[in-house]
């Protein structure tokens, strides 16, 4: 923690909503700003970063719940391991208190005392949204002494003081988005808002959807109170028009998509075998009446988000096993669909990989899969019905419109995506009419296909909320073998950022059992019983 706390920088992007890597030359210290600036030169950096940070980390978690896997046999990350003395899986500890850290603050601080309550407002919502992710990313971290000066060594926070504190600041962002007076309605909060573009309203949406996140995760606990995360998402985002993203420009690197061609970052990466058998009709639990001359009932979506391999068919890696299980001419193509991992720069969009592709921070459908099983958990199964039908119907217009947008999508390709839709949504067994029909599996495998590609975590808390059960992800299988260092356990946290608390603050992280070389196999408070 050292390092990153006493290093709090302006980081890039203050100065232009249109750059990530444009810097602000305010300082003559070299370790933080000798002012307090506007609080719209903060926001763009810290919400691209908090993007980035979910990004960069995504090539080892999207391994941990099959996003993706290598294209490689034995990949460590492929195992649920880690790699030991390396900073690896460690850019969402650097994004929240380094990127986001000091700045943040300074951009509430600076915020109130202009009366700027929108700003304030956003700003308690992005620290809290920060602490949320940490702590389910890494479970317990330091939350309560974190930017307290002069400090050498930081204690860690249990997760449920953390989901605790997340709550407190997400009802007090609320408390200030919901304020007109002041200076709201001249506080430029349009200017350098990446997300929502100055939009108060949507903001407070997406802090309704935060407090939905949080009280769900709480599932196994006997004080989850479902009908609070129903009151929650039903005051969250109201369609797909109300999607958090993070916009880039994509013209040069620094302003470029993490998982765009131009950055090259998934270059080695693969669909996984469990994300094509939901979209190919082979999952059990995803099985649909065959239309004439196929095999299965093909989801609309399969083509769009999915990549083909040389002889037209799809198929996926299995964790550990790379892609040499199949011949050379039935090997999945990368994530853009072209068939060697050296990518041009300039390949065409494909699904969220191309290089100027707002990255998902929080979708519509997402939520209604939260309320669905929150309400199934519940026993009201026409509610979650309703909430999965709109999850699952609110999905495929999100993926469509990546084949509308498509420059090189011929027009025939638009009208078969809308045929399949068609024929999906008319499908009983994927879209019951009665909520006898509706199963938990189909709750879960549904948001996981809606989550694919950019909802990591919120994938892996689902997974880690049922300890992996292969009768609830049905098809979901863990990695054979485990990392050697497992003990046969699979992960359920990532290990601290090695060049910050296992440089810097051992004596703190000892007390939390961080030095163990099995940590990322404890379980997390909040999936406990």
């Amino acid at each position: 923690m050292r390092k990153i706390l006493f290093a709090s920088l302006l980081t890039a992007g203050m100065f232009a909503t249109t750059s990530c890597e444009s810097y602000l030359d305010v300082n003559t210290n070299p370790n933080g700003p000798d002012q307090v600036v506007a609080p719209q030169f903060y926001l763009p950096a810290i919400q691209s970063e908090l993007a980035l940070g979910i990004q960069f980390d995504s090539r080892y978690l999207g391994k941990y719940v099959q996003n993706w896997n290598h294209v490689s046999a034995n990949d460590v990350w492929d195992q649920h391991g880690y790699v030991a003395s390396s900073d690896a899986s460690g850019q969402l500890w650097r994004a929240v208190y380094y990127s986001m850290g000091a700045n943040l603050t300074d951009m509430i601080t600076r915020a109130e005392q202009e009366e700027k309550w929108d700003f304030a407002g956003v700003g308690y919502v992005l620290r809290a949204f920060g602490w949320q992710t940490l702590t389910d990313y890494h479970g317990e971290v330091i939350v309560s002494q974190a930017f307290e000066p002069g400090r050498t060594s930081f204690d860690y926070d249990t997760q449920e003081e953390i989901y605790a504190e997340v709550k407190r600041l997400t009802l007090l962002g609320i408390q200030n988005l919901e304020r007109t007076d002041g200076n709201v309605a001249s506080s430029q909060l349009s200017r350098g808002d990446l997300m929502y573009a100055g939009d108060r309203a949507k903001w407070l949406k997406f802090a309704y959807g935060l407090l939905a996140i949080n009280e769900h995760h709480l599932s196994n606990k006997p004080s989850y109170n479902p009908d609070k995360v129903i009151e929650y998402v039903d005051k969250s985002l109201a369609s797909n028009a109300d999607d958090a993203s993070v916009r880039f420009e994509g013209a040069v690197s620094n302003d470029t998509n993490f998982f765009g061609p131009r950055r090259g970052n998934l270059n080695t990466f693969r669909q996984s075998k469990f994300i094509v058998s939901l979209l190919d009709g082979t999952n059990p639990a995803l099985q649909g009446p065959v239309a004439e001359g196929e095999t299965n009932l093909t989801d609309p979506r399969l083509p769009v988000m999915l990549a083909q391999a040389p002889d037209g068919q799809y198929r996926g890696v299995t964790p550990t096993v790379g892609v040499t299980e199949y011949e050379v001419g039935k090997r999945p193509r990368n994530l853009w669909n072209t068939p060697t991992d050296v990518v041009a720069a300039t390949t065409p969009n494909k699904y969220l990989f191309g290089n100027n592709e707002r990255f998902p921070i929080m979708t519509y459908s997402q939520l209604q899969f939260i309320k669905a099983e929150a309400a199934f958990i519940k026993g009201d199964k026409a509610v979650a019905l309703d909430a999965y039908t709109k999850g699952v119907n609110a999905h495929l217009d999100f993926v469509q419109k990546y084949v509308v947008n498509d420059a090189a999508t011929p027009e025939d390709e638009v009208a078969v995506y809308a045929q399949r839709k068609q024929a999906f949504q008319a499908s009983e067994e994927l879209l019951p009419k009665s909520p006898e029909g509706l199963t938990l599996q189909k709750i879960m495998l549904q948001k996981y296909v809606a989550q694919w590609g950019w909802g990591f975590l919120e994938t892996w808390t689902d997974l880690r909320r049922y300890h992996y059960s292969s009768e609830v992800f049905t098809g979901f299988e863990l990695p054979n073998p485990l990392f050697g260092l497992n003990q046969g356990q699979p992960a359920y946290r990532f290990r601290p950022r090695y060049n910050s608390e296992y440089m810097w603050n051992v004596s703190a992280l000892e007390k939390v059992g961080g030095l163990n070389p099995d940590y990322h196999t404890y379980e997390m408070w909040f999936s406990k019983k």
